[in-house]
């Protein structure tokens, strides 16, 4: 198994001005990670920027597993929805590009004017059009476990089971479940055979709201924490994702209250040393 690390790791950097895709593939590739999660909102000019990113990625022989979009399609107005797709369908053209097998997608955000129900048939209606063009150029859209619209496995499952294309999987996001009060091992559990893509986060549950903490649905408390020093039973995860013969990429997705730096690289040594512990080959 191969790991790799999202940019989200470390986006303090990008939005302070100090890192460009170029400086977050410099200091991924001297870490352990194989490969890197590349998100589309991180462009700041693409066209000068694709051709130093590809040379960086030569540089360190990093593979890049998951492009990742940011797509919202939970709004009641209909522009605004078709620049969505749009910005999906760019997004799975530089999959393409870098030779990604996977587009990591969203459902949508919680709209106060707009309905579940409606929110819920503008998702649909989005990812039935993103699907069929992901199936024409051969990417598979990996829906994140992610907010109140998808942010359970029955949610997530029944959305991939409703559009019924081979082109639209699971995003496993391990931390995520816990914000929406969810035991990641059941999680694991029903979403195991559709799973296409893996995103390794922590949390650990606190008393009390504390400085960078997250509220739950249910009104608990998290702080972001390195992979392996939370709650998220990991190797569970792992073992039982191996059982079912995924044979994808784990990618790190660091979110704790630690330096972005350092938690990443502890949090990339981590899960390669928990892989090896469950008897899973990493590179």
């Amino acid at each position: 198994m191969n790991v790799s690390l999202s940019m989200w790791s470390v986006h303090k950097y990008w939005y302070d001005g100090d890192w460009s895709v170029v400086d977050f593939i410099d200091f991924a590739g001297k870490s352990n990670a194989t490969g890197v999660e590349l998100l589309d909102i991180f462009w700041k000019n693409q066209e000068e920027e694709l051709p130093l990113v590809e040379a960086a990625l030569k540089q360190y022989d990093l593979k890049v597993p998951c492009y990742a979009a940011s797509n919202n399609f939970v709004s009641h107005d209909s522009q605004y929805r078709e620049q969505q797709l749009q910005d999906l369908k760019n997004a799975i053209d530089m999959a393409v590009h870098f030779g990604s097998p996977v587009v990591r997608i969203f459902s949508g955000n919680v709209n106060e004017n707009v309905t579940f129900e409606d929110g819920m048939k503008y998702i649909m209606e989005g990812l039935e059009k993103a699907t069929r063009y992901a199936e024409s150029r051969n990417i598979t859209l990996c829906l994140e476990n992610h907010g109140q619209f998808a942010g359970k496995s029955q949610q997530v499952l029944q959305i991939i089971q409703t559009i019924d294309s081979p082109a639209l999987k699971s995003t496993f996001d391990a931390g995520n479940f816990l914000l929406v009060d969810q035991n990641p091992n059941e999680a694991i559990l029903e979403l195991k055979d559709v799973v296409k893509h893996v995103h390794i986060k922590d949390f650990l549950k606190v008393e009390g709201p504390v400085n960078q903490s997250l509220k739950s649905l249910n009104g608990d408390y998290y702080l972001g924490r390195v992979a392996g020093e939370g709650e998220v039973n990991l190797p569970f995860l792992f073992k039982t994702l191996k059982d079912a013969g995924y044979d994808g990429w784990y990618t790190v997705e660091f979110e704790g209250i630690e330096e972005q730096m350092d938690g990443s690289i502890r949090a990339i040594d981590n899960t390669i040393e928990l892989l090896n512990s469950c008897k899973i080959e990493t590179i």
